[in-house]
């Protein structure tokens, strides 16, 4: 083996290679620590969790439609009633919790009259939501 000192004229190179050995060796060692500890570290304890049976809670009130033809008449979900059985009916609904929505459908030629009145009956009995089922306009217009 031979060994240059150098004096001959010729100036010290830096060498610009990185020696990886070491590095490498740490990371086999590392490597070894954690696959002997893992296992060791994920042993857990069985345990039985108690059961949980989910009861759906009803949120969405029904809805109640009242229909209103030309002639003054109305309908209780498709079932005649008047006006007194109305407000009677509208009465024992207002104090259901949740309370039910009320939808009013009207014949195009009805009287505004007939509408009102389903309006003041539902306001006597303390209905909180009315709203007014229309005919959706033709599609692509």
């Amino acid at each position: 083996m031979a060994m240059s000192v150098g004096q001959e004229g010729e100036e010290d190179e830096v060498i610009s290679a990185i020696n990886t050995t070491p590095l490498v060796d740490v990371m086999l060692v590392l490597l070894i620590i954690f696959l002997i500890t893992i296992p060791v570290v994920t042993h857990t304890v069985p345990v039985k969790l108690p059961n949980e049976t989910i009861r759906p809670l009803q949120t969405t009130p029904k809805t109640i439609v009242i229909a209103v033809n030309r002639g003054g008449d109305f309908f209780w979900n498709e079932r005649h009633v008047d006006g007194a059985g109305l407000l009677t009916q509208l009465k024992t609904v207002s104090v259901m919790t949740p309370q039910p929505d009320v939808d009013v459908r009207g014949d195009q030629n009805t009287p505004y009259e007939f509408i009102g009145r389903v309006i003041t009956a539902c306001e006597r009995a303390g209905v909180a939501k009315v709203s007014f089922i229309t005919e959706p306009p033709p599609r692509g217009s």
